[in-house]
C-alpha cells in the first residue's frame, strides 16, 4: 500500500506546495488534478521541473485526475476529447504516472443504456489505444449520479474492450451512493482491476435534495453514513496493494491551512488501513 494525497483534498493549493506538504505529511505519492496541472504547465512549469521536486521528495506521482467528460461521442467534441487523452497521457509519461484515472459525466444520460453502454467501450477502447503507445493506464470511475454509475457497468465495458490498460478505481462514496454495490462485490474483484482507491465518506442525498458532492462529500471519513471499515477490509481481503488516495471532498476544510489539512487526511486514513 502506499498512500496519496489527492489533489481535491488540498483543493486550493497548486501542484508545487502540494508536493512539498504531501512529503511534510508522511505521503508516498501525489494524486494531481487536472486542472491545477494544466494551469502549472500554461503558466510556464514544466513536467522536468515538477518530476524533479517530486524526486527531490522523495514521493511518486501515483495518479493524474481526470479525463472527464469521456462520453462526448459526436463530432469536434470527441476529437476534442481524443486530444485531451493525448495531451494528459503524454503528461502522465513525462512524470513517470502510471495512472490517469477517467469518467464520464452527464452527456448520454438521455440515451437508453446499450447505446450508453457501446459509447464508453469505443471511447474508453480508443483512449486505451492511446495510453498503450506511452505506458500510461486508465482507471475508470463510475459517478454516482450519472447513467454509467455502477460497478458491473464498467466491469463489463472492461471486459469487452479486453486490454490490459484498462481497470477500475474503487472509490467509496460513488460505489456505496448508488446503492447497487456492496463491500463483498468489491472484495470478489481481481485485484488486477484494481488500478487505486478513493478513500473517501459522505451520504446519499436526502428526498428532492440535489446531487451536490461538496454537500453530499464533506464529511471525514467516519463522520458519514458510509462503513468506512467494511470498504477498507474488501479491498484489502482481495491482497490489492497499490495506491490509496485520501479524497476529502470539503469546502469548510479547504479553508483550512493545507498543511494541517493533509495531515488530518492521513492520519484519519491510517485508523482504518494501517
Amino acid at each position: 500500500m502506499f498512500k496519496t494525497l489527492h489533489g481535491v483534498s488540498t483543493h486550493y493549493c497548486n501542484v508545487l506546495t502540494e508536493v512539498r506538504i504531501a512529503a511534510e505529511a508522511g505521503y508516498d505519492a501525489l494524486e494531481f488534478l487536472h486542472y491545477k496541472l494544466l494551469r502549472y504547465l500554461d503558466n510556464g512549469g514544466s513536467t522536468a521541473e515538477l518530476k524533479a521536486r517530486v524526486d527531490q521528495y522523495g514521493l511518486k506521482v501515483a495518479c493524474l485526475n481526470a479525463l472527464i467528460d469521456i462520453e462526448r461521442y459526436q463530432g469536434e467534441e470527441k476529437t476534442q476529447m481524443l486530444a485531451e487523452a493525448e495531451r494528459l497521457t503524454k503528461i502522465a509519461a513525462e512524470l513517470d504516472c502510471p495512472t490517469i484515472q477517467i469518467l464520464a459525466q452527464h452527456g448520454i444520460d438521455h440515451l437508453p443504456q446499450d447505446q450508453i453502454m457501446d459509447i464508453m467501450t469505443e471511447n474508453i477502447s480508443q483512449i486505451a489505444d492511446i495510453g498503450l503507445e506511452h505506458g500510461v493506464r486508465y482507471q475508470i470511475e463510475v459517478i454516482a449520479h450519472t447513467k454509467f454509475n455502477t460497478l458491473p457497468q464498467a466491469l463489463e465495458v472492461i471486459k469487452r474492450i479486453g486490454k490490459p490498460n484498462v481497470g477500475l478505481v474503487i472509490d467509496f462514496w460513488h460505489l456505496w451512493a448508488t446503492g447497487t454495490s456492496t463491500p463483498a462485490d468489491v472484495a470478489a474483484l481481481d485485484p488486477k482491476l484494481i488500478f487505486g482507491v478513493h478513500f473517501c465518506d459522505g451520504r446519499r442525498p436526502k428526498e428532492g435534495e440535489a446531487w451536490e458532492e461538496t454537500v453530499l462529500r464533506a464529511y471525514m471519513p467516519g463522520e458519514g453514513d458510509i462503513d468506512v471499515q467494511a470498504w477498507t477490509d474488501a479491498v484489502k481481503s482481495t491482497g490489492f496493494d497499490g495506491c490509496w488516495s485520501a479524497e476529502l471532498f470539503s469546502p469548510r476544510c479547504w479553508e483550512m491551512d493545507h498543511k494541517e489539512l493533509a495531515q488530518q487526511v492521513i492520519e484519519n486514513m491510517a485508523k482504518y488501513t494501517d
